[in-house]
């Protein structure tokens, strides 16, 4: 099957079983349900067994819980475990723990390692040992030093499968063990050039490498002076190492500047979409790592702290309407005008909180130009409140036929 051909017939797939939102159609669900229920394993595999992971994913969450294990057993070795990649975590980690361990380090073992940390560093470390003891040793210590390096580092996003060549290699001898080699990752971008302590010397991106002569050595060809980004550096900063440079991949290195894993563009899409998506919780106040399939008792958790803040906020503001007690009591049509003011009141602050909060994810804003943010939005702040006050004045006076209420 061409290109065209197997992308005309995974478009139809996703036709069958999606609506024109985007979601999976209802009837697909029941009788993925029906055959569970029924457990019929050959109608599951039928069904379900050709699907993409991001459509298992959604299949995973669409399901009832119960549901959710038996259909990964019976799939068996037609589930694919980068499914497990597409779902919140709370649904993932429900979903492993009722799975034998011996099942997930089979599936986990099929994966690669950037994909395989990302299932296991969410659950406890004693369920995440039982599992790491089902998978051989020179696997298992591979992910168990992935899994060492801090929460939301290069170290925990870095695949550990890559492609290294020592410099005095040739393009030919280089091109004949990617096409020989074994256990190579399924897409790399570029060979990364080590010297016998396994220090990275430089890179050679493949479109270079298949350019060049095969009598020529790596060492005539390569980038001396490669991106590189610290196993331990918070992945945010990778990302926008990748942003500022343009860069499908770069080579992770650790403390000693010995080549560990490599970063891949895919990897970083996944964490600009997980830190948009906290700065824009971090916008409506909300910490945490939140998500729908979440239990009540944590969500609501999450959210009492900052709405205790509001609370406290709000009876200040309170306590400010109610020194001008008297007056309202005088004029009872500012009563009816409070919320007008309340409510433009919250719209100016929510803009101005937007672009601050959307200043700091970028790293837009710092002391070089923080007061001078700070100085703009309140001028803008004050321009727009002479402008809405003459406006809302003007529209009471006539609303009210009361000059005074307009003052």
């Amino acid at each position: 099957m061409n290109a065209d051909a197997e992308t005309r017939a995974v478009s139809d797939a996703d036709d069958e079983i999606r609506d024109e939102d985007g979601r999976l159609i209802q009837a697909f669900v029941d009788q993925v349900a029906a055959a569970i229920g029924a457990n019929d394993a050959e109608r599951v595999r039928e069904i379900a067994g050709d699907l993409h992971e991001s459509d298992v994913g959604d299949l995973i969450e669409t399901l009832e819980p119960d549901d959710r294990p038996k259909l990964v057993e019976l799939l068996g070795k037609d589930f694919d475990f980068t499914a497990l990649t597409e779902i919140d975590e709370t649904v993932r980690v429900q979903l492993l723990e009722e799975l034998a361990p011996e099942t997930v380090a089979e599936g986990v073992r099929e994966l690669d390692s950037d994909d395989a940390v990302y299932i296991l560093e969410d659950l406890d470390e004693e369920d995440r040992a039982k599992i790491l003891e089902q998978i051989p040793a020179p696997e298992r210590v591979a992910l168990t030093r992935s899994l060492d390096y801090p929460e939301d580092s290069a170290g925990r996003r870095m695949q550990t499968e890559f492609v290294a060549a020592p410099e005095f290699w040739t393009v030919g001898h280089t091109i004949d063990y990617v096409a020989d080699a074994e256990n190579l990752p399924d897409t790399f971008y570029e060979i990364f050039v080590v010297d016998p302590t396994f220090k990275l010397v430089g890179s050679v991106p493949l479109d270079r490498l298949l350019r060049a002569k095969r009598s020529k050595l790596l060492s005539e060809i390569l980038d001396d002076d490669p991106r590189t980004i610290s196993a331990t550096e918070d992945q945010e900063d990778a990302a926008r190492t990748f942003e500022r440079y343009n860069l499908v991949s770069a080579a992770v290195v650790d403390d000693a500047d010995r080549l560990v894993g490599v970063l891949t563009v895919d990897d970083i899409v996944d964490v600009i979409e997980e830190e948009a998506d906290e700065d824009l919780r971090a916008l409506g106040g909300v910490t945490g790592d939140e998500e729908i399939s979440d239990p009540v008792f944590y969500t609501a958790r999450s959210r009492i702290p900052w709405l205790l803040i509001n609370l406290v906020t709000a009876i200040l503001s309170a306590s400010v309407i109610g020194l001008f007690e008297g007056t309202i009591e005088q004029m009872v049509a500012l009563a009816v005008l409070m919320p007008i003011v309340a409510s433009m009141g919250g719209n100016a602050g929510t803009q101005s909180m937007t672009v601050a909060v959307r200043a700091l994810a970028t790293r837009d804003i710092g002391g070089h130009n923080a007061r001078r943010l700070v100085r703009r939005e309140t001028l803008v702040g004050l321009a727009n409140g002479v402008v809405l006050a003459i406006l809302i004045a003007l529209a009471a006076g006539f609303w009210f036929q009361n000059p005074r209420s307009s003052a």
